[in-house]
Order: C-alpha cells, then structure tokens, then sequence
C-alpha cells in the first residue's frame, strides 16, 4: 500500500471512530510503528490531526461569532448556491421560517423576486423590506428582542411566537456540524434555544451549510443530526460523510 492511500484510510477511520491508536493502525496496515507514527506525524504538519499519547484524534476547529454584517460579505459564491438549492424545494402554500443568517437572507430575496405564494414567517429584520412590492407572500414577523450582531430577533417572547406556529419547511444555518457526537452546533445561546424550538414545531427542516462547516465545532448544541431531514451544501462532500448522513436517514443535497 502507498503512503497516500494509507494516510487517507487513517483519515477515513479518524472521521469514523474519532480517534486511532498507533498499535492498531500498525497491526490493521502491515506496517511498523515507527512507521505510522511518521504517516501520524505528517498529517499533523497537514493541520488534519492532533497526536496524543498512543495515537491521535482529528484536529477539530472551534466557530467563532461574528457579526451578521461581515458574514453577509464571506463566502457569497457558495452561499448563493445553497440558497437556489433551497429555494427550488419551497412549493406554494408552504408555510416557511427563516432565520438569521446570510443564507437566509439570499434566500428570501430570491423569494421575493419570484411568484411563489407560501407564508414567510421569520426574526431577521432585514429581510421584511424585500417584500415591499411583494403581493403573493404573507409575512410575518417575530418580535423580541433585537441582537444587532446576529442580526435577529431572540428571547423568550421570539420563542413564545415561534412556538404558537407549525412550519411546513424551516430553514436553519449552523455554525459547526460534528459527525462524531451527531451534533449540529451555534455559537449562541440564544439563537439555540430559538433553533430547538423551529425545529420541534416544522414537519421538514433543512439545514443550510457551507462544505467548510462540517469541520468546525460549535459551543452549543441546538440539534441531533437525526433531528434534521436534508442538509443543504455547496459542493461534493467525500464518501465518509455521505456514508454517515445515510445511516441517520439524513438526505443530502
């Protein structure tokens, strides 16, 4: 076996079990310990894995918050993609929730432009005024309290409103998706606690992500992977993660 296809199977097992340990990989490989500390060595210079005693774990990045109004600028290329995705699945009549994200945002505007005829229930502000020369969409809008750097509105009277509503089809962002503890991950609180309950008041949810974000890890923890019905990405995904999303019943698109 060469060193590469050796090294992409030690990632391959990372990305399954979380974690591996050199006497296994020597023993599963054929190969020295020596060896596979070397092969554990150079992806560690690659930034794919961290070492530990007797073996390594995958190097995992934390999301960090940033302000609704640098992500509206990051990314836009990818973000556009997603958001046709998910337009293309938004039939008339839907009753649909967005949230605040850059995603979303695309999204609704592209709601706007078009003939669809669902209800649009959202706690983003900025995305009402798309729909001021709009007549086929009923909008609603949450109140709460305004967080300027997401962009949204949150607290416990956004989550009281929310909660009185069933949704069709809920369109939610995430800042980090974990594959190993099957977690879809926020940097805050608050917009988590908002999250869970979209997600328990929708009969499909979609989750809106970047290729990117399957790598990053979040503070919070607002859902289970099973609690998902389709993520929505921008590009092809390696088999690994197609793999696990198809034993949690999770479609991918």
């Amino acid at each position: 076996m060469f060193t590469e296809e050796r090294l992409e199977q030690i990632l391959s097992i990372l990305n399954e079990n979380g974690r591996v340990k050199v006497k296994e990989l020597s023993e599963r490989f054929n190969v020295s310990e020596g060896m596979v500390r070397k092969d554990l060595q150079r992806l560690e210079r690659d930034g794919a894995i961290q070492r530990t005693y007797g073996g390594a774990i995958l190097s995992r990045r934390i999301s960090k918050s940033s302000p609704i109004t640098d992500r509206m600028k990051l990314n836009l290329s990818s973000k556009k993609v997603i958001s046709e995705k998910a337009f293309n699945l938004i039939e008339d009549e839907d009753v649909i929730f967005l949230e605040p994200s850059s995603i979303d945002f695309l999204l609704a505007r592209l709601i706007a432009n078009s003939n669809k005829k669902v209800t649009l229930i959202t706690n983003m502000p900025t995305i009402p005024p798309l729909f001021n020369d709009n007549k086929n969409v009923k909008l609603i809008c949450i109140g709460g309290i305004y967080d300027n750097k997401a962009g949204g509105v949150f607290g416990s009277e956004a989550i009281r409103s929310i909660s009185k509503y069933t949704f069709n089809k809920s369109f939610l962002g995430s800042s980090g998706v974990n594959l190993i503890t099957n977690s879809a991950g926020t940097t805050d609180l608050e917009d988590g606690n908002l999250k869970e309950t979209v997600i328990s008041n929708s009969k499909e949810v979609f989750l809106l992500i970047e290729k990117e974000k399957f790598n990053l890890d979040s503070i919070y923890k607002f859902a289970t992977l099973d609690e998902l019905h389709v993520i929505i990405t921008d590009s092809d995904i390696n088999d690994d993660i197609k793999e696990k999303l198809k034993k949690l019943d999770v479609k991918l698109i």
